[in-house]
């Protein structure tokens, strides 16, 4: 008892008591905590990380494997058992002299012209939009409300809106255009023939356009005031304070817009899908909903699957062609 007590109040000491106060121990422990205060963030956010892996990974890596077998209705109970294809259906998307590759050229073409004229569009009255509701007077709130509505109602709700205002008999439109205004001798056919292409893209610039007015209006909140009342005492103009202020400061907020509407543009189902129901006139066939029926339409997966894989490099693409112009723009700049 006399040695335990003893080395007992060995270990307890002065000496172990100056041990725990050095400065090593006391930066170990500081470390130690700003580890944990660092990655407390990263460990709150690794669950929703882990569901969004699962959810977008997964059925990605299932669509590159489907891209190279011959999946077709006969293997859809167990797809896994389908023989590998290799490069056949992707050999068979990108022949453009074939049925398929043509169809899917076609298809490509009108999609990359409806996403330039949808986003230039949304762009274009975003920014008009967000400069004009910059001064104050009367009614400005509610016009920034009813500005935001298309983007806050539900798509499909929406869409199916303008499904009964694009009827040829009964619609609103055709009651507008023929019936008050005398436009044309006939009501118009709108979701069929070539009027199917401008009122898909009347409903994705009117669906559109309020998020880029509303990231446009909270870019231009960052602007100072002061160099607009600096030009205008120069004798700087509207036009020109928009040409040499506005636009300059939110270039910045531009690229990341124009990349945004232009991904989520380039991938819309649900509008075509909607309006058109499973099969879109050709002209206003839309590459995914093209990918679409040729999937689900013919069964035949493997070759939907290969166009998927097609679009998601293309994509990947020019997505990075993007950021590698504006980054060059960026450094450019700087070193200017």
């Amino acid at each position: 008892m006399t040695i335990t007590v003893a080395s007992r109040h060995a270990t307890s000491g002065p000496g172990t008591k100056r041990r725990q106060n050095r400065p090593g121990a006391k930066r170990t422990t500081r470390r130690s905590g700003r580890l944990r205060h660092v990655s407390l963030p990263y460990l709150l956010l690794l669950p929703a990380l882990l569901l969004e892996l699962l959810v977008h990974l997964v059925p990605m890596l299932m669509g590159i494997v489907m891209s190279f077998k011959e999946l077709t209705q006969f293997y859809i109970s167990n797809w896994s058992e389908a023989p590998w294809a290799g490069l056949d259906n992707f050999r068979m998307a990108v022949d453009f002299n074939a049925p398929v590759g043509e169809a899917l050229l076609k298809s490509f073409l009108t999609t990359c012209l409806f996403t330039v004229c949808s986003v230039g569009l949304c762009w274009l009255l975003g920014t008009a939009a967000a400069i004009f509701l910059q001064e104050n007077f009367r009614g400005r709130g509610l016009l920034r409300t009813l500005f935001l509505v298309p983007y806050a109602l539900p798509v499909y709700a929406a869409v199916i809106t303008w499904v009964f205002m694009f009827q040829r008999d009964n619609g609103l439109v055709n009651h507008v255009l023929h019936d008050q205004l005398g436009i044309g001798d006939n009501p118009a056919f709108w979701l069929v023939g070539d009027n199917a292409f401008w009122a898909l893209l009347t409903v994705s610039v009117w669906k559109g356009w309020p998020f880029a007015f509303l990231t446009l209006m909270a870019g231009l909140q960052n602007i100072p005031r002061d160099m607009y009342e600096a030009a205008a005492l120069d004798g700087a103009g509207v036009r020109k304070q928009i040409r040499h202020i506005t636009l300059p400061s939110l270039r910045p907020v531009n690229q990341v817009l124009v990349l945004v509407l232009f991904l989520w543009t380039f991938n819309d189902f649900n509008t075509p899908f909607v309006l058109f129901g499973r099969a879109a006139p050709e002209s206003a066939d839309l590459i995914s909903l093209h990918i679409y029926q040729s999937s689900f339409q013919t069964w035949n997966f493997g070759t939907g699957s290969a166009m998927s894989v097609l679009l998601l490099l293309f994509l990947l693409v020019v997505t990075g062609v993007y950021l590698l112009v504006t980054s060059r723009g960026k450094k450019a700049k700087a070193r200017a």
